[in-house]
């Protein structure tokens, strides 16, 4: 029998798919594993609508090797051991082609074996401490050289910073984080005068409010995560701080538009965010992205750094499937060096052969509209630098 030409256009099952992933002629099917419930909530609902709107978007361009993407979600439930258990569901008996999502370091630490186990493909959306590269993830984020020390340099240069006050959420991500930041600090010759950190979920920050007023540090280099910060800023401000006075300056690598959403722009006008992408960039990928997010989730909602990420990981896995002309992991993994997406709305991306994304950081200043002004950004793209000399 002859083959029509849309037959011809799309190899069979048996071609691109050798690994019994939920491939068939007209669909493949993928997971997305984010908290939709949970402290982490607050932070990760983004990502899935970023995530669906980008599988909408290729589904509307013909899908990936002439098959429509559909998918399966779970919900982390923003418990670590919950994110391994959907993982391995989704690995083992949705036998999804591809992973998108985690939010946290804990939760992608989570996921790390079981995907690395049953060779699988994660593309994990959130900045993050760098310290890790595997052959099964895409980290579309920012790792910590490009993200803290651009950061902490910035505020050194531009804003005279001599000493530091590190404060963070209790897990993998902030405390690693500072630590990188601490010792950068240090090699710059300046001061930590205190490093606290909370619970996740926490919302009584008071003490430490008082032990800031007290040190008086030019920066609070703030990576509190999830709901925890609605109450920390809230506090800050009830507590008489302004950080349009810049004493102290905040610096945070946690808060993006989707978190300054639930703690209010009032709450934050004049913080400063170290990250690649704010939803105020002006450029045409940009305006496009945020005019079709708007479009499908309603004009009141906001995008963030991570949000953004999230969006990329469908893309850059369609990206390599077609340049590998295979569905398998291990085919696809050999094609990711190189790979572009010109599309992206922050701008331009490129995968490393690390598995990490080269990209700008930028620096934003919050508006009581909720949104960042961009007040800096590296001329160049930024090489990511997982395990740099000295910081590990």
């Amino acid at each position: 029998m002859l083959a029509t030409s849309a037959q011809a256009a799309t190899p069979g099952t048996a071609e691109v798919n050798t690994t019994g992933l939920a491939v068939t002629d007209d669909t493949v099917t993928v997971g997305i594993l984010h908290s939709i419930t949970g402290t982490m909530a607050i932070s990760e609902i983004g990502s899935v609508q970023a995530e669906k709107l980008a599988i909408k978007q290729i589904n509307a361009s013909g899908g990936v090797l002439g098959r429509q993407i559909e998918f399966v979600q779970e919900d982390g439930a923003s418990d670590w051991p919950t994110f391994a258990e959907k993982s391995r569901k989704l690995l083992r008996q949705d036998n999804v082609a591809a992973i998108f999502g985690a939010w946290t370091s804990a939760s992608r630490k989570a996921i790390l074996p079981v995907i690395e186990q049953y060779n699988g493909m994660l593309y994990y959306p959130t900045f993050y401490e760098g310290l890790e590269q595997s052959p099964n993830v895409v980290y579309t984020g920012q790792e910590a050289t490009q993200q803290i020390l651009a950061g902490i340099d910035w505020a050194v240069e531009t804003k005279a910073a001599k000493t530091f006050y590190l404060l963070g959420s209790d897990y993998i991500w902030p405390r690693t984080s500072n630590k990188i930041a601490r010792k950068h600090i240090n090699k710059l010759g300046l001061n930590v005068v205190g490093e606290e950190y909370y619970p996740l979920g926490h919302t009584q920050f008071n003490s430490v409010i008082n032990k800031i007023k007290l040190k008086k540090p030019d920066v609070i280099f703030a990576s509190v995560v999830g709901g925890s910060n609605v109450a920390f800023y809230k506090q800050m401000k009830a507590a008489g701080v302004d950080f349009t006075d810049e004493k102290p300056l905040l610096l945070t690598i946690s808060v993006t538009e989707d978190e300054i959403r639930g703690i209010g722009g009032e709450n934050v006008e004049g913080i400063y965010a170290s990250m690649k992408y704010f939803q105020s960039l002006d450029n045409p990928n940009n305006k496009e992205f945020v005019a079709a997010f708007k479009e499908a989730y309603g004009d009141d909602m906001v995008i963030g750094d991570v949000t953004q990420a999230a969006y990329l990981g469908p893309w850059l896995w369609k990206a390599a499937v077609e340049k590998a002309g295979s569905f398998d992991i291990d085919k696809i993994r050999e094609v990711f060096a190189g790979i572009e997406f010109t599309r992206a709305p922050e701008g331009y991306v490129r995968i490393h052969e690390n598995h990490h994304l080269w990209s700008k950081t930028r620096i934003g200043q919050a508006q009581s509209d909720g949104q960042y002004k961009v007040v800096y950004e590296t001329e160049e793209l930024m090489e990511p630098d997982p395990f740099p000399e000295g910081y590990q």
